[in-house]
């Protein structure tokens, strides 16, 4: 690599993103797990948390008999890539206990999924941006504009008007 080719590369790395992170859990305990992860996101490498949601009560997602959800989203800045961010998350649900999921959309000790970085825009198997049915959710949409109700989701729209439509 070119030393302007590095420098560049740098100089990328360290400019803050701004990125969301919606959080949920439906067991033991799923407000504290939702608390206790909001904590943990400040503390990820390159990352700072500036915003927190007020947590939300919310039926669960899909077919599954479960307990209901406490759902909030985080506001982050970070200088992770999308892709650094996500595995950091993944990292992170771990260490506070998930489990391999038994079923699809089932009951879990926490959830962390990323919904927006940016203008990044990601359809790959691993990563896609914006979250898919992100649009649709009123368990992530709400929690969101509590966040950032002017945020332009990328291909969806601001978030104050995805929210009136679920």
């Amino acid at each position: 690599m070119s030393a302007v080719a590095a420098e560049v590369s740098q100089a990328s790395s360290s400019r803050w993103v701004p990125a969301y992170v919606g959080v949920g859990s439906n067991l033991s305990d799923p407000a504290a797990q939702v608390r206790r992860a909001l904590e943990a996101l400040g503390g990820l490498r390159a990352t700072r948390l500036v915003l927190r949601s007020p947590l939300y009560l919310t039926p669960p997602f899909g077919e599954v008999v479960q307990p209901a959800f406490v759902n909030a989203v985080a506001g982050l800045l970070t200088q992770l890539s999308p892709e650094e961010l996500l595995e950091s998350l993944r990292l992170l649900e771990r260490e506070l206990g998930r489990e391999p999921p038994r079923e699809r959309w089932g009951p879990r000790v926490i959830d962390l999924d990323l919904l927006v970085v940016g203008r990044e825009k990601r359809d790959l198997d691993a990563l896609k941006l914006p979250h898919v049915g992100l649009a649709e959710r009123d368990f992530v949409l709400y929690p969101l504009a509590d966040v950032a109700p002017a945020l332009d989701v990328p291909g969806l729209g601001r978030v104050w008007q995805l929210r009136e439509r679920v």
